[in-house]
């Protein structure tokens, strides 16, 4: 089991060679971090069987009081409670911070009429406390956003 940055060694069909008018940036961006390699951007985790499982953009980092954190790392630890289904976390300008986090969360197998506002308020304190062990106490969120997936409006074919 080991995690890294998804880095590739061959060329392929498609593959891009340049940034258009920019070229020095291309080189830069992807094949210079990773010297004979195609660098994606990518963080990965590699199974002890193999597998491969994208865990998110090695560059989405929020500035948090001068402390880098990087957005998959704090959705990692989210979606590994039982009641979150999937998760983001995103920036936004903080007056004292530079940057602040607000996380948004979908439930697990929770109906839309079971989540009460006592419910979502204590599920978001369990999730900014399981950050701050897993992480650091900066790492909490300060906004924590239940979401609801609704299928019956989305587009189809």
């Amino acid at each position: 089991d080991v995690s890294g940055a998804l880095c590739i060694s061959q060329a392929w069909p498609g593959m891009a060679r340049t940034i258009y008018n920019d070229h020095k940036r291309f080189l830069e961006t992807y094949l210079t971090p990773y010297p004979g390699f195609f660098f994606t951007g990518d963080g990965v985790y590699r199974t002890s069987e193999g597998y491969y499982q994208l865990t998110g953009r090695l560059d989405d980092i929020i500035n948090i009081s001068g402390h880098r954190l990087g957005t998959a790392e704090v959705e990692d630890v989210v979606n590994h409670h039982v009641a979150v289904a999937e998760s983001a976390v995103i920036g936004y300008p903080h007056e004292i911070k530079g940057e602040g986090k607000m996380l948004s969360f979908l439930p697990r197998n929770i109906s839309p009429g079971a989540m009460a506002l006592q419910w979502e308020q204590t599920l978001a304190a369990e999730l900014q406390e399981l950050i701050s062990k897993k992480i650091a106490k900066y790492a909490a969120p300060d906004y924590v956003q239940v979401t609801q997936a609704n299928w019956s409006n989305t587009p189809t074919g």
